[in-house]
């Protein structure tokens, strides 16, 4: 009979983040100057439980208004549970983490979406979209719903990032970074994957956090994903001296085989071009592109009675693919995003005139 998983670390939703000990959101791996201890350890081979915060620390409410994300404290988020040491682990080796499942927590079965006001942490398309938004959703098994972006319904295999790992000395882990992956929101790292990661200090310092229900390619709107609070299962295994056995010195993953699947012309996919809102030029600048693709997916979807922040927020949230489709055609790149037309109950294609429909609202600050 298989052994009982063992839960590595809890956590607790009642408790604020900054009193939690074993929750952190800067990279201290010299203990000379004050670092991080380890607040437990692994055997490679082992598979775990680690109960992880949303993103915020749980600053954001399942509530109607938005005044939380408008108000949010940007220097006391993107909290992590860690750092454990892998044992064994040394510099050189590629710590090896396997994804086997990813769960919201039974009594907090809710998670959201939001953008962030201009004045305070802003977001991708923040010129058009200034002020805070946010959408609750409710799941239901592998399925979730939004009160605020009603005539939606999308499955998910509860994606969740892997989240920084090892970093510099009091860096922020908001950032991904090219050394060790860090927060690289990639929907496609979620239950099923595989993450080769590098280990740079004694015992691998891992930490994980930042679990997502669903998220779009890009997740464009900042807090975009479904952010939630859960449980992350995970088990390791050590490849000693993969760096250089490998050639791998840098974070390298294999997709898992649970995922969003939707017919390849079931996506109504929008082109961007790195030509601005003005006709402004922008030299190979496939951000600029990108921001196009949104922009013209939100103006199109739009027809259909929702409002923009509806669509920036489902954009970011609902399992768009983007893609860089050429990149050769000087002076534009073209990117693509692709919108999968069955997670609306009503149809959203071009053959058919829009027919507008009552929609209801997002949250906004009061």
């Amino acid at each position: 009979m298989p052994a009982k998983i063992r839960t590595a670390q809890s956590v607790s939703l009642d408790v604020p983040a900054d009193e939690q000990p074993y929750l952190h959101n800067r990279w201290h791996p010299d203990s000379k100057s004050g670092g991080l201890p380890s607040i437990g350890s692994v055997e490679p081979g082992e598979t775990v439980k680690i109960e992880c915060l949303d993103w915020t620390g749980g600053q954001i409410g399942n509530n109607d208004s938005a005044n939380d994300v408008r108000d949010i404290d940007l220097s006391k988020i993107h909290y992590l549970t860690g750092p454990f040491d892998v044992k064994g682990a040394e510099p050189g080796d590629l710590l090896v983490v396997n994804i086997t499942d990813i769960q919201p927590f039974d009594h907090s079965p809710w998670g959201f979406t939001g953008v962030f006001d201009k004045t305070n942490g802003g977001g991708f398309l923040e010129e058009h979209y200034p002020r805070a938004a946010k959408a609750i959703w409710d799941f239901d098994g592998i399925y979730c719903s939004s009160r605020h972006i009603p005539g939606s319904v999308h499955a998910t295999t509860a994606d969740g990032e892997l989240k920084a790992r090892i970093g510099k000395e009091g860096a922020r882990t908001v950032p991904g970074r090219p050394e060790h992956g860090g927060n690289v929101d990639i929907c496609n790292i979620s239950r099923g994957s595989k993450t080769y990661l590098p280990v740079h200090v004694p015992g691998a310092k891992f930490s994980v956090g930042d679990l997502h229900f669903s998220q779009g390619d890009g997740e464009i709107s900042f807090c975009g994903a479904i952010e939630m609070a859960g449980v992350i299962t995970i088990k390791f295994d050590l490849i000693k001296n993969g760096v250089k056995s490998r050639a791998v010195p840098h974070p390298v993953f294999l997709p898992g085989e649970v995922q969003p699947h939707y017919g390849p012309s079931r996506y109504l996919t929008f082109e961007g071009f790195s030509v601005d809102e003005q006709g402004k030029q922008h030299y190979m600048d496939a951000t600029i592109a990108y921001r196009q693709a949104c922009l013209r997916s939100i103006e199109y979807l739009k027809q259909f009675g929702y409002s923009g922040e509806q669509i920036y927020l489902l954009l970011s949230c609902a399992p768009v693919r983007g893609c860089i489709a050429g990149i050769v055609d000087i002076p534009n790149v073209c990117t693509t995003l692709g919108v999968p037309m069955d997670i609306f109950d009503f149809d959203i294609s071009i053959d058919k005139e829009p027919v507008k429909h009552e929609l209801g609202s997002c949250a906004y600050p009061s």
